[in-house]
């Protein structure tokens, strides 16, 4: 994966269940970057990061993004894309603060299985 646009399509592969929007938003700063819907319920948002080199152990956000992300902590996540090893990581938005400092330390929902990713996603 080189950028979020490649992890989006991952995403939206993988969760053929789930209707995906892609939002890029310079109005309201902060705001997550994928807004799905799903008829079990509603609305979540989805917050896309990449870690491209195997060394970075933080996970770079806005303080607008992290504002969002802990007033926003039902129906929103943070998937992460690693390159090396190749990987994808379900967070909650309430654990920003975490992946801030170092996301392998960081409690995850779901690691490289999108059945489980799908179904905390729906739940």
């Amino acid at each position: 994966m080189k950028k979020e646009s490649d992890l989006f399509k991952i995403l939206k592969k993988n969760t053929p269940k789930i209707l995906w929007t892609r939002l890029e938003s310079w109005v309201s700063f902060g705001v997550s970057d994928c807004l799905g819907y799903h008829d079990s319920c509603g609305f979540l948002c989805v917050e896309l990061k990449l870690i491209k080199n195997e060394k970075q152990k933080k996970v770079i956000f806005s303080p607008h993004q992290r504002l969002w992300a802990l007033t926003h902590t039902k129906r929103n996540y943070i998937l992460l894309g690693t390159n090396v090893p190749r990987s994808i990581i379900l967070y909650e938005s309430k654990n920003i603060n975490g992946l801030l400092t170092n996301y392998h330390d960081t409690p995850y929902l779901a690691k490289n299985d999108w059945a489980e990713i799908n179904r905390l996603l729906i739940q």
